[in-house]
């Protein structure tokens, strides 16, 4: 399979993501319960929870991985997943719950995914990324002997490899030592200005989420709980960080909304 060219100019003026009662359920278990909300274009916006809040299932949805048992996504004006393939070519994901060909090398790997983005002159793209992420040292290595950290920064080099103008991050530094957490999130916020690229982050990391995101959202057992900039959050609750607020909110010491 080959992802389809890109999206028409007239499509990136639309929100980049607009979602409406959006339900995920499996049986009995409603993992995401009649979300709601919209990006606009260029915005970095995180999404924050506890484990099982559905952070992950939906960015899923988004992806059009999983098909929602209720409401409805649009992406840049495309309903999903029944427009799937013309918005691929605009839009990547990285997530360390999600493996490469073992088997392959990082180099193999890259490029395979960069005949399915159709990416003109391949090998030039990924020597800068290679660069730009560091994976020089092992870019001839087996993507399964690679550790955690380094399958990390692979991923996030498979994420980059067509410039999407939409970009999902599902806990992009995890497994990352400081130092190199903080470079890549100084890359990211760099691409993200450069190509005025909407980042939608799903993260546990609070430092992480108060330095890159424009707005947040708040997932409590699959509901949007609340929602504001983080300096927004921090004042409603009172707190001096994002790691109180979302230990306020998990451990339902204020009700909100």
């Amino acid at each position: 399979m080959r992802i389809e060219p890109g999206l028409e100019p007239n499509r990136l003026i639309e929100p980049a993501i607009n979602v409406f009662e959006l339900s995920k359920s499996y049986g009995e278990t409603v993992a995401v319960d009649r979300l709601s909300f919209s990006v606009a274009p260029g915005q970095t916006v995180a999404l924050l929870g506890a484990n099982g809040a559905g952070k992950t299932t939906t960015i899923a949805m988004l992806l059009g991985l999983l098909s929602p048992s209720e409401g409805s996504i649009r992406l840049f004006g495309l309903e999903m997943p029944k427009h799937r393939y013309r918005v691929l070519s605009a839009m990547n994901f990285s997530s360390p719950y999600v493996d490469m060909p073992m088997r392959l090398t990082v180099r193999q790997n890259l490029r395979i995914y960069a005949g399915l983005y159709g990416i003109e002159r391949p090998h030039e793209r990924i020597a800068q990324l290679a660069r730009d992420l560091d994976l020089e040292s092992f870019f001839d290595r087996a993507t399964g002997r690679l550790s955690a950290g380094q399958k990390t920064r692979v991923m996030l080099a498979k994420a980059l490899i067509n410039e999407p103008l939409l970009l999902l991050l599902d806990e992009p530094t995890a497994s990352l030592d400081p130092d190199t957490a903080d470079q890549l999130r100084t890359m990211l916020l760099d691409y993200q200005r450069r190509k005025g690229a909407t980042v939608f982050l799903a993260s546990h990391n609070m430092g992480e989420v108060e330095r890159m995101a424009d707005r947040v959202l708040v997932l409590n057992r699959g509901r949007l709980v609340d929602e504001g900039t983080p300096e927004e959050l921090m004042t409603r609750y009172q707190r001096l960080n994002l790691e109180e607020v979302f230990l306020d909110i998990a451990r339902e010491r204020r009700h909100v909304r």
